[in-house]
Parts: structure tokens; sequence; C-alpha cells
């Protein structure tokens, strides 16, 4: 159907519809609650795959941190690089490892 032809038939049933509803047909009361609502319940409902999507991008974000774990616990110079700057922080200067550095000399106590 076209637009006008459509919007013409929806203003009959509009007209048809304030009568007595026991004389509209089936297909006439589908129409009417298509032209009122847009979507059934069902179709309402139905899943979208959305979760689809969500769940690929929570998985490809994981295995990222993954990677960039491994990445920055593979090479020395991280570790070198990690370890002064627990050392300029002083993690745990009583028993950990801030505790063996000199911050007078800047060198490892003997």
């Amino acid at each position: 159907m076209k637009n006008g032809s459509r919007i013409t038939h929806l203003v009959a049933l509009r007209e048809k519809e304030k009568g007595d509803w026991k004389k509209l047909t089936i297909e006439e009361k589908k129409a009417l609650y298509r032209a009122s609502f847009c979507q059934t319940y069902s179709e309402f409902t139905a899943p979208t795959g959305e979760w689809k999507s969500i769940i690929g991008c929570t998985l490809f974000l994981s295995a990222l941190g993954v990677w960039l774990y491994i990445f920055l616990k593979l090479f020395e110079e991280s570790k070198r690089a990690q370890l002064k700057r627990m050392i300029d922080l002083q993690v745990n200067p009583i028993e950990g490892i801030a505790s063996q550095w000199d911050y007078e000399k800047d060198d490892w106590k003997k």
C-alpha cells in the first residue's frame, strides 16, 4: 500500500472504531492495533543479539589486558623501571624492598 491510501484506510478504520467493535473484522482490529502501537508484544520482547557484541568486546579487552601484562613483565627494562618507581615511592620501607635502599647514598645498603 502507498502512504496516501494507507492514511485514508486508517482514517476510515478510525471512524469505524468509534462504532461497535463487534462489527470490526480481526484484520481491521489488527490494523488498528498496529497503527496505535507499531509493535506486538512478541516483537517487543524478541532478543536483539546485543549480548554477543558486549561479550565480544569484554573478551577482547580482557585479552588486551593480559597481553599488556605479559608485555610489561617480559622485559628487563620494565622490571628495572618498576623497581625504581617502588624505591622512589618508598614502598614498604620497614620490611620490604625500600628498607634495603640507602636514600642518602642512592645505592643498595651493604
